[in-house]
């Protein structure tokens, strides 16, 4: 919530009234949580916080917890405290990677409910996987014991550059098929084909999911899986960090940067895509271009060079189960990996200057990340590391979902989408 919570106040000192989706913002990032402290916060009378309030109870959004401080100084009953209803709906969250998928229902708060994890190759193409993953997420609605109309929203992390106005990849480098293909539109009518809901095809930002029986648009919002993960971790593990940035070493590598507590995309989208810096070798990228960080440092490349030496492995995953079995060649490459990728971050800390660098996907182990720290500190200025935390991921496979559940719910529920909302459902 850092990088919104701050925008109500701003409105008000401008002199705007604040509305009930402002009003809302207050109590999600726990800033404002009692009637009186929403005034205070506002300037709005208490009969206007009253209004507001009652808009966001009728839409099950709001929920009155238990007793606060007394508001007054003159003494009286402890003040109710209001809480954002977390059970009221639920998001569907997926993470593609080159060869698996992952999908899962989530709670409003982040809370995994139902989850499955299988064989999903990107390679296969859009229509076949998105209408896999429309399945996968019906049947994991009924595991969970949700209906389909608890949905309201949908978000996917797939393994290349995202134009997040449109939901399409732009040229994505592993993912062969997938350049400009309307992921939301497939999504959207795989999901309500297996879910029994009504389809329905673009609606402004995002393209509907599907109809609910009470008329409701579900919107399917996608990015960058590094972008998503990054965005996961940063909420849940590190709210505080005001510049977080991840690296995704798999079969390809990304980075996702959060910066005052949203998401860093550049101006296209294509921010954090360091598989493709080049580092000077002659190896062959799937991108077409010779000498990428990918080509040499990925998974992928370690993989490679592996079957080269008569030990099968064909991808970055097949890469993890050899280090967590301690194979001593592959432990020797996947640090001599992140060597080449610690030169590579040098560059990026000294420009982002970031409190907490994570290091995440398949490679992210204890070779991987002696040889990250290795270059990293004696190439980046010491300024710039003084207060760097070098980590690994906190919430392992499961980061991605995280990330595009509350990449949803953000969404949402950010004041003016909110009064969007509320203005449909007729409250």
């Amino acid at each position: 919530m850092a990088g919104t919570a701050g925008r109500a106040a701003k409105a008000m000192r401008a002199g705007h009234q604040a509305s009930a989706g402002e009003l809302l913002e207050l109590v999600r990032s726990g800033r404002a949580t009692t009637r009186g402290a929403l005034q205070q916060a506002t300037g709005l009378s208490r009969a206007t916080v009253g209004q507001r309030l009652d808009r966001l109870f009728r839409a099950g959004w709001l929920r009155e917890g238990a007793g606060g401080p007394v508001d007054s100084p003159q003494g009286g009953r402890p003040s109710i405290t209001l809480e954002f209803d977390d059970e009221h709906a639920v998001v569907l969250a997926a993470d593609l990677d080159t060869r698996h998928g992952r999908a899962a229902v989530l709670s409003l708060s982040g809370e995994i409910q139902a989850e499955h994890h299988g064989s999903l190759r990107i390679e296969d193409g859009p229509d076949a996987v998105l209408g896999e993953l429309g399945r996968w997420f019906a049947e994991l609605l009924e595991k969970a014991g949700q209906r389909a109309d608890a949905v309201c929203g949908i978000g996917i992390a797939v393994p290349g550059p995202v134009d997040t106005d449109t939901g399409r990849v732009v040229q994505p480098p592993i993912m062969p098929g997938w350049d400009g293909y309307d992921i939301r539109g497939r999504l959207g009518r795989a999901f309500a084909e297996h879910a029994g809901l009504k389809s329905a095809g673009s609606a402004g930002g995002a393209t509907g999911a599907g109809v609910t029986r009470s008329g409701a648009l579900i919107p399917v919002l996608v990015d960058n899986d590094a972008n998503l993960m990054a965005y996961g971790e940063q909420r849940t593990g590190y709210p505080d960090c005001s510049a977080f940035a991840l690296v995704k070493v798999s079969t390809g590598i990304g980075a996702g940067m959060v910066v005052g507590g949203s998401i860093y995309r550049g101006v296209d989208g294509g921010a954090g895509d360091i598989g493709h810096i080049r580092v000077g070798a002659d190896a062959l990228c799937r991108c077409g271009s010779y000498g990428c960080l990918a080509a040499v440092a990925s998974g992928g490349a370690v993989a490679r060079r592996l079957a080269e030496s008569g030990v099968p492995a064909t991808s970055g995953s097949d890469v993890r189960d050899l280090l967590t079995a301690g194979h001593p060649e592959a432990m020797a490459l996947a640090r001599e990996a992140g060597r080449q990728v610690g030169d590579v971050l040098a560059t990026v800390v000294t420009l982002l200057n970031p409190g907490v660098l994570m290091i995440a996907g398949d490679l992210a182990g204890t070779p991987f990340l002696t040889g990250v720290r290795e270059l990293l500190y004696q190439r980046a200025l010491p300024r710039s590391t003084a207060h760097l935390d070098v980590v690994t991921s906190r919430l392992g496979e499961r980061a991605g979902l995280v990330g595009a559940g509350a990449l949803v719910v953000e969404y949402l529920y950010a004041p003016e989408r909110a009064e969007e909302r509320l203005a449909a459902l007729g409250v």
